[in-house]
């Protein structure tokens, strides 16, 4: 592999400096390096990060393969800013067996645009019954170090304590999906006034908050780590800030589209609005944002949601929840976040990198931008401001709520150990 050098690029946010790039290693940071024989990338204006690392994303493979691969949700991930992400078990077969999530790591390998940690199953096929083999899923070629039954709630707290006893024997997470069923038995949207003026089901914000109430309380009986995915509502800041305070092992991640977009959209009865959990209120957008940036919130996990056109363009009832959100994050969260003086570059690298990768236990990702650390980077230009075309995705599928708004920041180089996925915004 040739040398790279990355000239004149704020890393994290700082002060103009020279990365060298060496194989897979990053070689040295210096006010001024000279290139010699090494590939010289011009970076002046341009922020310089760890590589991006996604808790959450659905890749669909095996069995949703008409929505995306292993091979088209790394790509979209590339061109995103990720270097790794972690792709949730809710695929068919169930990845609740070390066979399938093997199958999946090695899918991601094969790809080569960033690595693919699998997510494993907590029970038998997301039933929320049988606790899955999660000790043969961790032993396995994958070493599965994250179990969740995304999509589905663990709404059993005996089946969850005893997955969270489980999981101490390797360090291991159980992140849960908190959605009370019975409480969103038909639910549509968020419950509140949209919903009421507009006649469709509720879906309550206690729905979410009373299994989280829950399951931090079983964490800390235990003494595991739990970690709350795509937490929505003003009322799970306020209990996961809780348990922080008592020192228990519990950490959360928010995603782009609860940072930004408000259940006010869903008048348009367009289901690309249509996600789980609902967008919410106005009110829980800026408790979630105030959250992220204080910390109680640790990470921003993008739950990319793809489906086919014929799954989301229908009637709203009809409609399957998710949306895309690879290759968006990064700009809403310099519109939400940034751009709004709640956080520096620092913290977006400390949100969008460091923290996900410690979570999910993932070596040589989350480092630091220093020499000797492995050069999983991503260049991005702040000043750049541009229009969303879903037809420029790299995803297979195109159900993103952006479409036609005008985000700033743009991913212009990705490294991956080194080697360029991106290069002027484009795959290579």
């Amino acid at each position: 592999m040739s040398k790279i050098l990355i000239r004149g690029a704020r890393v994290l946010g700082g002060e103009p400096q020279d990365v060298l790039i060496d194989g897979a290693t990053i070689s040295a940071v210096a006010d001024t390096i000279e290139p010699g024989d090494a590939t010289v990338v011009e970076a002046a204006g341009k922020i310089l990060l760890p590589g991006l690392v996604d808790l959450h994303t659905h890749l669909r493979e095996p069995g949703r393969e008409d929505s995306e691969t292993v091979l088209t949700g790394t790509r979209a991930a590339a061109v995103g800013g990720y270097t790794a992400v972690h792709a949730m078990a809710n695929t068919f077969p169930v990845a609740d067996t070390a066979g399938v999530v093997e199958q999946v790591y090695r899918l991601g390998k094969e790809s080569g645009y960033c690595d693919v940690r699998p997510v494993g199953a907590v029970t038998v096929g997301l039933e929320g019954k049988q606790l899955a083999e999660l000790g043969a899923m961790h032993d396995s070629a994958a070493g599965v170090t994250v179990f969740s039954d995304d999509g589905k709630c663990v709404d059993d707290a005996v089946i969850m304590r005893r997955a969270l006893e489980y999981v101490k024997a390797f360090d291991g997470v159980v992140a849960q999906h908190a959605q009370e069923p019975r409480l969103t038995e038909g639910a549509q949207m968020n419950e509140g006034v949209v919903s009421a003026e507009l006649g469709l089901g509720g879906w309550p914000a206690v729905a979410e908050e009373s299994i989280i109430a829950r399951d931090v309380l079983l964490a800390a009986h235990v003494g595991s780590r739990v970690h709350i995915c795509h937490l929505s509502t003003a009322g799970s800041v306020e209990i996961v800030r809780w348990a922080k305070s008592k020192g228990w092992d519990v950490t959360a991640e928010v995603t782009p589209h609860h940072l930004l977009l408000t259940d006010e959209l869903v008048r348009s009865y367009d289901p690309v609005y249509k996600v789980n959990p609902p967008l919410r209120t106005a009110n829980d957008v800026m408790a979630l944002r105030e959250a992220l940036a204080d910390g109680t919130i640790d990470c921003v996990a993008t739950d990319h949601a793809p489906h086919p056109h014929e799954d989301k363009d229908c009637e709203w009832g009809a409609a399957a929840m998710g949306m895309v959100g690879l290759e968006t994050a990064l700009s809403v969260v310099q519109e939400t976040m940034v751009e709004t003086g709640l956080l520096d570059w620092a913290g977006v690298a400390d949100r969008m990198s460091f923290r996900p990768a410690r979570i999910g236990r993932l070596e040589g990702h989350g480092r630091p931008v220093a020499s000797g650390e492995p050069a999983n980077l991503v260049l991005v230009d702040p000043a750049y401001r541009g229009t969303v075309d879903p037809a420029d995705f790299a995803s297979r599928s195109r159900n993103t709520p952006y479409r036609g708004l005008e985000l700033p920041g743009r991913v212009t180089h990705t490294f991956l150990r080194g080697r360029a996925t991106v290069v002027d915004g484009k795959l290579t």
